[in-house]
């Protein structure tokens, strides 16, 4: 309620009625902004229970659920900063028009303060009173804040103007050579080929929606054209992206997972997927010996595949060996094989985050304890891991040999124990037999400082498929879902070395087509250097 004080009256019962009745309404406002700040703690407590029991099967639905009550959450939140005139939790104290109000309980907490990369462009501006104080001529100081703003993204055309001279001498013509652009006799320029490429593989924006981004910017790119660009960008990159699978599936220990994404397929009948789609898996491979101060880069191959035949890992793994970390997929048994000679192509190792999740399910569906003294002492053995993150590969030997080999001893003998007490065919019993079954795979870590206590790196690496499945929702096609996991491939294994895709691709862009083939290897993300700007 507002009034202009001029027009108010002077009487005073109509003025106390006025106070009465800004008082109902301040109340009013404040009971809504306690039932909001009572909706967001009870919001946060729902999206903490579902990220706790984010394991087997149900995996899939919740996530989702997470993910809409985040959206929910994020809504209340902006709601109530709206109505809340305090300055935000990274202000700062120079703004003389600023007043601190009180935040709510939980938002006491300091939080921390926006950052900005220090090769971001500054512009400084001044507010300068003059060199000294107008009252008694003392030297001033001065004090810096700082605002962040952003530079809309725009489109540039660069002109190519080839001067042709004339020599008097010998009158030949003297031109300088074109240049090479990434799609031959394409307008594309690298830069916003890789935007494009960024946009749709990492940021999950479909070329429609980037479509109508450039529109925005002054630029009608038909949505032809940038399925014609996108696809001829990738075919530039194909070159590097086959060295990457190269380097990486030669590594001699390999995480493995693959995940659901489905395709459009006119022939496919409705099975529960809708008419007109079939389910499609994009598979990963991933190196990562970070854990273990390995000295080989950080990468991750993606693969698409119709189905999930086990023939499929048996070709993408056909030149590989070594040790092979996996969950149980009955795709990967023919790997682990002994052949002839007695030996095997590769050594299996199991994912105790597999075998945490079942007893997690059972925990939190029947409050089993059975199944919490299987987490509890689950939980031991992660707890000696974490202590030897990134340490060399025969320190984590010996600390396993002494720590964490008489836990996982003495869990094998409880769970032997506790299966020959309960039902056999109940959920738990399964869990213990998961386990028990598959031993050796699951002691492996324990002889090798190299093998990981889960396979959590590959599974890292599906994440983004499932941040795409619910922008993109299906593949357009088998060949589609390929140029995916190619493009996931290049750009997730860029990530993995701490590299931003977009610079990277469009350093790439512009200049693979004059590197030479056999110094290809220089252009790997691990290798990579930016070429050095031009005068």
């Amino acid at each position: 309620m507002s009034e202009d004080t001029a027009s108010l009256s002077n009487d005073p019962a109509v003025l106390r009625a006025i106070i009465a009745s800004l008082k109902a309404e301040n109340a009013k406002l404040s009971a809504t902004l306690r039932a909001h700040d009572l909706l967001v703690q009870t919001l946060r407590t729902r999206i903490a229970k579902l990220q706790k029991q984010a394991f087997g099967k149900s995996s899939e639905k919740i996530e989702r659920e997470i993910e809409q009550l985040e959206l929910a959450l994020e809504d209340l939140q902006v709601a109530m900063a709206e109505a809340d005139g305090a300055a935000g939790p990274d202000a700062d104290v120079e703004d003389d028009s600023t007043t601190s109000n009180e935040a709510a309980p939980e938002e006491n907490a300091p939080r921390r303060r926006p950052r900005i990369s220090k090769d971001a462009p500054r512009e400084r501006r001044e507010l300068d009173p003059g060199d000294s104080c107008p009252e008694c001529g003392g030297v001033l100081g001065e004090d810096v804040s700082e605002l962040i703003d952003m530079i809309a993204a725009q489109l540039k055309v660069i002109e190519i103007a080839r001067i042709k001279k004339s020599c008097r001498r010998c009158e030949k013509i003297v031109q300088e050579p074109a240049p090479s652009r990434p799609i031959p006799r394409s307008m594309a320029g690298p830069g916003l080929l890789a935007y494009i490429l960024t946009s749709k593989f990492d940021d999950h924006v479909p070329l429609y929606r980037q479509h109508e981004i450039f529109e925005r910017m002054g630029a009608d790119i038909p949505d032809t054209t940038l399925v014609d660009w996108c696809g001829a960008a990738m075919r530039t990159l194909t070159p590097l992206i086959e060295r990457i699978e190269a380097d990486i599936m030669a590594s001699d220990v390999l995480h493995a997972d693959d995940t659901p994404i489905r395709v459009l397929d006119r022939s496919a009948k409705s099975k529960g997927l809708g008419k007109g789609v079939k389910q499609g898996r994009i598979w990963t491979y991933v190196r990562d010996q970070r854990s273990w101060a390995g000295q080989a880069p950080p990468g991750a191959v993606y693969y698409f595949s119709p189905d999930r035949k086990g023939e499929h890992p048996r070709k993408h793994l056909q030149n590989s060996t070594g040790i092979l970390q996996a969950d149980a997929y009955t795709g990967f048994k023919a790997l682990y094989e002994t052949r002839a000679d007695g030996s095997a192509q590769f050594r299996e190792a199991a994912c105790w985050a597999h075998l945490r999740r079942d007893f997690h399910d059972i925990w939190t569906g029947t409050k089993s304890e059975i199944a919490k003294g299987a987490l509890d002492r689950i939980g031991q053995l992660y707890d000696i891991e974490r202590d030897i993150k990134g340490l060399p590969a025969d320190e984590r030997y010996a600390v396993r040999q002494q720590q964490t080999k008489p836990k996982v001893e003495a869990f094998h003998a409880w769970a032997e124990v506790q299966l020959a007490r309960i039902p056999g065919k109940s959920d738990l019993a399964k869990a213990f037999r998961y386990g028990l079954s598959r031993w050796s795979s699951f002691t492996l870590f324990l002889d090798d400082g190299r093998v990981a206590i889960d396979n959590n790196a590959a599974e890292r690496g599906m994440r983004p498929i499932g941040v795409g499945r619910r922008n993109w929702l299906f593949a357009g096609s088998d060949t589609g879902g390929e140029t995916l996991a190619r493009a996931m491939t290049v750009i997730e294994t860029a990530k993995m070395n701490g590299l931003n895709p977009q610079a990277y691709l469009t350093d790439i862009l512009s200049r693979i087509h004059d590197h030479k083939i056999n110094r290809l290897d220089e252009l790997l993300p691990w290798n990579w250097t930016p070429a050095a700007p031009e005068d």
